[in-house]
């Protein structure tokens, strides 16, 4: 698709998942070899259109995700480029070891798509935040891990999936009403990092909705003169590394956030491949690993200083020219 502001502020009325079920039903076509297998979250995954659309092609299994991985590696590995869905905290905990064996160590081509990852499950509480996901999957050999900064770029990373061969893990962040990071119509490629915002003293790296956050965040640092980067690394795996070396010789400091923990997230994957390189330091702000009290998902962000004002003042705490 072909994005101008009309429909970009159509999707931007729709949650990620919303785009996932929308995209999914534009991209396929009665011949092609897509499907979609749910755990029981049609209604969630926004698949009601691609059900009534293809109903050969839509498979629900019930409330058994591990079940989901299998079967989905079974029609992979008859040829099918399968799209399954559930929870985040279900996809990557509960599934982790059929994703593992079955995904990974098959290398067979199955897209996993993560609903309401991170805060995104608001009321519902811990058991169904998605905090773990990326520093689960990341783990596996042959997983390529995705996480959109927005609507539009959900909607791209599905219609970049429809050809690309491998197993993958994909997480969507943001509810309904999330603002779109992006404005206008721009290329995507998974593995291939976006930047965002031009400037001199500092780079944010960002993933997820803390795309947005960062470049309203670089605002509020422009204020306080200093002039802040802004690069979207919607792939996690695999990391964009010549993107990376290049802001590594560029900048003197180097800011990571991700609505997911500290540990074993993005701020992670990158502190491990610059830990043998001449690379400027780096202050990760992600989330702090305990179990906080629910609450609705705008006020989760805000507890866990992942608003651009928060973001804002820790870079300026931390940051020293």
């Amino acid at each position: 698709m072909e994005f101008d502001l009309k429909n970009i502020m159509e999707l931007s009325r729709l949650s990620s998942r919303g785009v996932y079920g929308k995209a999914l039903s534009d991209i396929t076509t009665e011949n092609d070899n897509t499907i979609a297998v749910v755990a029981d979250v049609m209604t969630s995954s926004k698949l009601e259109e691609f059900c009534k659309k293809f109903p050969n092609k839509f498979i629900n299994v019930g409330i058994a995700e591990q079940n989901m991985v299998s079967i989905s590696a079974g029609l992979a590995s008859e040829g099918y480029n399968v799209f399954a869905s559930t929870f985040a905290p279900f996809a990557s905990m509960r599934c982790f070891e059929q994703i593992r064996t079955q995904l990974g160590y098959m290398n067979l081509n199955v897209k996993i798509i993560g609903l309401m990852s991170g805060f995104a499950g608001g009321y519902l509480g811990n058991t169904h935040y998605g905090l773990e996901d990326i520093a689960l999957t990341r783990t596996i050999p042959n997983m390529t891990v995705i996480s959109p900064a927005d609507c539009v770029e959900t909607y791209k990373v599905i219609e970049a999936l429809k050809n690309h061969i491998g197993p993958c893990y994909v997480r969507l962040t943001g509810v309904n009403g999330t603002p779109n990071a992006y404005k206008e119509d721009y290329s995507f490629k998974i593995g291939q990092a976006i930047q965002m915002l031009e400037g001199e003293d500092i780079a944010i790296i960002a993933t997820g909705t803390m795309v947005y956050e960062s470049l309203r965040a670089a605002r509020v640092l422009k204020k306080n003169n200093i002039s802040a980067s802004v690069y979207n690394f919607h792939t996690i795996k695999p990391l964009d590394y010549n993107s990376l070396d290049k802001i590594f010789t560029k900048y003197n400091f180097l800011v990571t956030i991700e609505e997911h923990f500290k540990i074993g997230g993005l701020g992670s994957a990158i502190a491990e491949y610059k830990a043998d390189k001449k690379a400027p330091p780096q202050l990760i702000i992600g989330i702090d690993n305990n179990f906080e009290k629910a609450g609705e998902y705008s006020y989760m962000l805000d507890k866990a200083d992942l608003t651009a004002k928060k973001i804002a003042e820790k870079i300026l705490k931390n940051w020293r020219k």
